[in-house]
């Protein structure tokens, strides 16, 4: 069963169009990256998910029902907008918060009391959320998103304020959730997070989704069959592939890359180039999520 559908999704403005048509499949118990350059569309679908607003059109399953009020408290969501309450205490702010989402006071304070330790912040829980740092805010609202356990857990650009140890933290329990049965969507415009934590993706672009798929099924259809290799002895060569670049290292070693323009596979290339040299590396150059995103978004947003 997937974790989330949405067939045709659109939202209309007075003059803008925020979501055109949009229709995804998100697989359950992944990482799924909704990508997009700001004012893309995705936060205006995250927000139609969370029914903070209504689609103009289309139709929206989770878990195999039809997306009504009450799988919020399936849901878990951590909006960009951090949103604490300032004034509270951070244990009466997890309480308070998890309750909401259903649990009982015991239940909420058990969860607490695990995380805060988890996290090493046991001495926050009688602090003012004012008197925090943003990355101690965050990791509190972290918290407060995944406490109740939920089956769909929503991250908006979670990483944004953590420091390098932080964001690994987070990173790690991240991947716990995933691995513990829960379905994660992740939007960002960060793409070095995408490579490491998302197991599928979506790209999102001036209101209209322009790829969606693995990771590496996206790599393969936009890879250019370009391919890195290390040699003794300069060499040149025609028919299969062409020389895109050589320069030379030290001692008679160089570096080609070359652009296959005919070959079946890597093999075959392999096969001719060690006629022509001695090869001592050969790596075919995949294309990262980077140069693809800014291939297809041309560095343009719609803001």
């Amino acid at each position: 069963m997937e974790a989330l559908v949405a067939k045709g999704v659109t939202k209309r403005y007075t003059n803008h169009t925020a979501l055109d048509d949009v229709s995804l499949t998100i697989p359950s118990k992944s990482i799924y990256g909704l990508l997009g350059p700001n004012g893309a569309g995705k936060t205006t679908f995250i927000r139609i998910v969370n029914q903070i607003i209504n689609a103009d059109q289309g139709d929206i399953s989770i878990f195999g029902e039809k997306l009504e009020s009450k799988h919020i408290g399936t849901i878990g969501y951590l909006p960009e907008e951090r949103g604490l309450y300032k004034k509270l205490k951070v244990g009466e702010q997890l309480l308070y918060l998890a309750q909401l989402k259903g649990l009982s006071k015991k239940e909420a304070l058990e969860r607490s009391k695990k995380w805060i330790t988890k996290f090493e912040i046991k001495d926050w829980w009688d602090k003012k959320v004012e008197d925090l740092s943003k990355g101690m805010a965050q990791k509190v609202q972290f918290i407060s998103t995944v406490m109740h356990e939920p089956k769909l857990i929503i991250l908006d650009e979670p990483f944004s304020g953590f420091d390098p140890v932080n964001a690994q933290l987070i990173t790690e329990n991240i991947l716990e959730l995933r691995d513990n049965g829960s379905t994660i969507i992740f939007s960002t415009h960060r793409m070095e997070t995408v490579e490491d934590l998302c197991d599928h993706v979506a790209l999102i672009n001036k209101s209209k989704k322009i790829v969606e798929g693995t990771k590496k099924q996206i790599k393969d259809t936009y890879k250019s069959n370009t391919f890195v290799v290390e040699h003794k002895g300069a060499f040149s060569v025609n028919g299969a592939a062409s020389i895109v670049s050589q320069k030379s290292l030290e001692d008679n070693f160089y570096q080609t890359v070359l652009k296959g323009e005919s070959i079946q596979s890597p093999n075959q290339l392999i096969a001719e180039l060690i006629k022509l040299t001695e090869v001592h590396s050969f790596v075919e150059k995949v294309p990262t999520m980077s140069e693809i995103f800014i291939s297809l978004v041309k560095g343009k947003t719609d803001e």
